[in-house]
């Protein structure tokens, strides 16, 4: 995770989403690059890759429009956070401190996914650096936040985890009946407040 390629990336997502390239179906941007889906019926890989390396001036050179910002109210530790324990024996910080520190930064949206309208956000503070679980949970509540490694994210459905559940927001991430369905995009900024 690194700001640099964060904005190349997101400058180049922007740029060549804005092109309606005939045959791309979709551009999915992430950490360090972008997938395009295209039909190969009605653009060939080589092309399109000429295409886009011959516009690299302008989409590395392309303003950047100010993100949004976004704070998530949490519920953290107890029934709402399962692995704070874990997370201050591995640290050794306090459910206090841990709180603090996570509240404290604001975070890149870096990719939604792998579920619809998960947030993949961080860079997270080194103090509270943790694995992933060893053996996946199998179901955790809607809105449960966890963290791993350098990540933290927002769970959008009930489903098995393997980021350790520091806490619940009760805010509705993904909505597939209201567009643009994920509360989430590439190059958000989300911060996180106690509830």
């Amino acid at each position: 995770m690194d700001e640099a390629t964060h904005e190349l990336v997101r400058r180049f997502f922007l740029h060549a989403s804005s092109l309606n390239i005939a045959g791309v179906m979709e551009i999915v941007p992430s950490f360090r690059s972008c997938i395009m889906h295209f039909d190969r019926e009605r653009v060939c890989f080589e092309d399109l890759s000429e295409l886009l390396k011959g516009m690299e001036d302008e989409w590395a050179k392309m303003p950047l429009p100010d993100v949004q910002r976004i704070e998530i109210p949490v519920r953290y530790g107890g029934d709402y956070g399962p692995d704070m324990d874990f997370v201050c024996s591995y640290s050794g910080l306090s459910p206090e401190e841990v709180v603090e520190i996570h509240c404290g930064t604001a975070y890149h949206v870096y990719a939604v996914g792998p579920v619809p309208g998960f947030p993949c956000l961080g860079p997270v503070d080194k103090r509270i650096y943790v694995p992933r679980q060893e053996t996946p949970v199998l179901k955790v509540p809607q809105g449960s936040v966890g963290i791993a490694q350098l990540q933290t994210g927002i769970y959008p459905f009930e489903s098995p985890a393997g980021w350790r559940v520091i806490g619940r927001t009760m805010v509705r991430l993904f909505d597939h009946l209201k567009p643009p369905f994920s509360l989430f995009k590439f190059g958000d900024m989300v911060r996180f407040v106690r509830a």
